[in-house]
């Protein structure tokens, strides 16, 4: 087995139902797209095991597609059958760090025996609900997990912030506070027509560490500790002081 995936996908009330359909319909065309599937088959042992999880705050996890074993181009198309046939639902908060506390352990006794165990994180905006995300990635990092990220910069304006709890730099906070562990890395999306190329592009990278051909427009790949120092508990801090201004 050449890898063990988990993707977990951000569901939180920052996006809207279509933007969700968007992911749930980008990680379907990867899975059917001839660039991921080659890299599944052509991989050490043309085999792969992959789970989908929805998550939003602290409770707030669902697995969608339980540990599916994929090693064959009817498998993929498979696997991406059943992510479009179901809606996805949408939860209140964000909590990255409750998200990987809650996928770690799918790894124990699935029936799988990777030579890489992946967790790859997709999301819109800085952890505000449940324990540190540094420390949930820390954690997971101890175990031999490698977390990537792809994070959403879809909702970001001018002034850095167009809803609330969205913040600019985004990807500056996924590369210090949640990505981690054996060549993490991740890939920023600013536009959610670039979404189904990113997804593409991270898969790849995830399931067989090389990608066909770069093209110009292709998001950049940032590996960990690229980027410098940020605030790992901003979206704590945010929550709060809405709390406060709530309460007066």
């Amino acid at each position: 087995m050449d890898v063990e995936l988990v993707l977990a996908v951000d569901v939180s009330w920052s996006m809207d139902q279509s933007e969700q359909e968007i992911q749930r319909a980008g990680y379907a065309a990867a899975f059917r797209s001839e660039p991921v599937q080659r890299a599944i088959l052509e991989g050490g042992y043309g085999k792969v095991a992959v789970a989908y999880v929805e998550w939003a705050g602290t409770f707030s996890q669902t697995i969608v597609i339980p540990w599916t074993l994929i090693d064959s181009k009817e498998s993929a198309d498979a696997f991406a059958y059943q992510l479009v046939t179901e809606e996805p639902e949408r939860e209140r908060r964000t909590s990255i760090a409750a998200a990987i506390d809650f996928v770690v352990p799918m790894f124990d006794n699935n029936g799988f025996n990777g030579l890489r165990r992946v967790i790859d994180i997709s999301g819109d905006g800085p952890n505000n609900q449940g324990r540190p995300v540094a420390d949930a990635r820390d954690d997971a990092a101890a175990k031999g997990i490698t977390i990537n990220g792809l994070p959403l910069m879809t909702s970001g304006n001018s002034y850095g912030y167009a809803s609330w709890g969205s913040i600019r730099d985004l990807d500056r906070y996924y590369s210090k506070c949640v990505i981690g562990g054996p060549g993490a890395f991740m890939i920023p999306v600013n536009d959610w027509e670039q979404f189904p190329e990113a997804v593409r592009r991270k898969l790849v990278l995830e399931l067989a560490g090389g990608w066909p051909a770069p093209r110009s427009a292709a998001p950049p790949v940032l590996s960990a500790q690229a980027e410098p120092e940020v605030n790992c508990m901003i979206g704590e801090s945010m929550w709060n002081q809405q709390q406060d201004r709530w309460g007066n």
